[in-house]
């Protein structure tokens, strides 16, 4: 058991609250990301963490004066990150710091993920992360993915578990490819989907659209990896598989919204969304107006 995410990272670092996201997109390992949070300041230092062969990487989303960090028992760096800022830790070098508040998003990880990672694009394995201990980067890349996943654990009853999937599998191909060097051998471009994998995917994404569906379930239907099928998807679709998925439970509820013998919660539930509410934002950030006003337009 690791103690490098979700309510067991939350025990390491001495705060109460710890909801995480896991994704199980690769077939070898985890991916997860946890919010970590502390408005007083904490009597002891943070950590160390049980070791494994891991990296933890933490989107700093409130800034910190003066933080010690340490590394193998020695101090490594004073300094002060800012908020947006990122850190990359070595769980083999038992990181440890010392904090006085902190709010944070700490992604999981581990070398089996970063070998799949690696074995999906044909590249060599990645042998170890290029980091400076205790600094802070400031990589657009990890926020901007960091701050998508934000209502996610807030609210992970309305979130897509493909886009969890995908979001999560991106912060693990840019650490590969931006901290490991990983490179693929052949670039040659991939091409999309064949027709039977393409008809495939279709019916099982709509065959699962009230329950949800994960990425590695439908690239398995397909015969291929994850990441092979989410670029081929998007090469023949035009779009992420998540945003497939979420363009026909719209179609769907506006199927189901001609039937007056259905409430809106009614629609919901037989589209796929956690609650009414859920319907209402997807449906007018689709649409531009909710699904009661839609309704009655048509019947007009």
């Amino acid at each position: 058991m690791t103690e490098a995410y979700g309510q067991r990272l939350g025990e390491a670092l001495r705060v109460e609250h710890g909801p995480a996201i896991v994704t199980r997109a690769l077939r070898t390992a985890d991916i997860a990301v946890t919010e970590i949070r502390c408005d007083g300041p904490l009597p002891e230092m943070c950590g160390p963490i049980q070791r494994e062969d891991a990296f933890l990487v933490t989107l700093h989303l409130r800034g910190s004066r003066n933080r010690e960090y340490w590394e193998d028992g020695r101090r490594a760096s004073v300094c002060d990150l800012r908020a947006g800022e990122s850190c990359l830790h070595d769980l083999k070098r038992d990181p440890a710091a010392l904090y006085k508040v902190f709010h944070s998003l700490v992604f999981y990880l581990p070398r089996a993920a970063l070998d799949a990672i690696a074995d999906d694009v044909n590249a060599p394995r990645i042998r170890d992360l290029s980091y400076e201990p205790g600094a802070g980067v400031n990589d657009l890349t990890i926020s901007g993915l960091g701050s998508l996943l934000l209502p996610a654990l807030s609210h992970s009853e309305q979130a897509n578990p493909l886009f969890l999937d995908h979001v999560l599998l991106g912060v693990g191909v840019h650490v590969a490819q931006t901290y490991g060097g990983m490179r693929p051998v052949s670039r040659l471009a991939r091409g999309g989907l064949a027709p039977w994998q393409e008809r495939r995917a279709r019916e099982f994404l709509l065959a699962n659209i009230k329950s949800g569906v994960a990425l590695r379930e439908v690239a398995r239907e397909c015969g291929v990896s994850v990441g092979h099928f989410s670029h081929a998807f998007r090469r023949t679709l035009g779009v992420a598989p998540h945003k497939w998925l979420v363009e026909q439970r719209v179609v769907l509820s506006k199927d189901k919204l001609r039937d007056d013998g259905l409430s809106l919660s009614d629609v919901a539930a037989e589209c796929g969304f956690s609650d009414q509410s859920h319907l209402t934002r997807v449906f007018r950030q689709a649409v531009g107006v909710s699904p009661g006003a839609w309704r009655r337009a048509i019947k007009r």
